[in-house]
């Protein structure tokens, strides 16, 4: 299994990123595809999820900002961080976990997302 996440860079406070994760490995209706990151010091938190049939979950700090999204005939799932703001600065990572018996639970690589300001 592998989860090749892209996308990552410099942004600036405002402007916008979007984040892309490419899996294999998997079948990849059976897993649900979240977004993490973490920040400098910080715990790893969780910042949007999408279902195989599309439904999405955000977590406070993001909602209205970033984005979730997934081709489920391209095994890709996207995150679009729009009003970029310096606190999103973090390594994010692609998770995901099947969502039937017996459950696993996957890592990506992270990819760096540092916002100016």
């Amino acid at each position: 299994v592998q989860l090749q996440a892209s996308g990552g860079g410099l942004g600036q406070a405002g402007g916008s990123l979007r984040l892309s994760c490419a899996a294999s490995g998997i079948t990849y209706s059976n897993y649900i595809m979240r977004w993490y990151r973490q920040a400098p010091g910080k715990q790893r938190e969780f910042v949007a999820g999408v279902t195989s049939g599309g439904t999405t979950d955000y977590a406070d700090f993001v909602k209205g900002r970033f984005t979730i999204s997934r081709d489920n005939a391209r095994n890709t799932v996207w995150l679009q961080m729009n009003s970029l703001k310096p606190e999103d600065t973090a390594v994010y990572y692609c998770n995901t976990r099947r969502t039937v018996t017996p459950t696993v639970t996957y890592w990506g690589q992270g990819t760096q997302v540092t916002v100016s300001s």
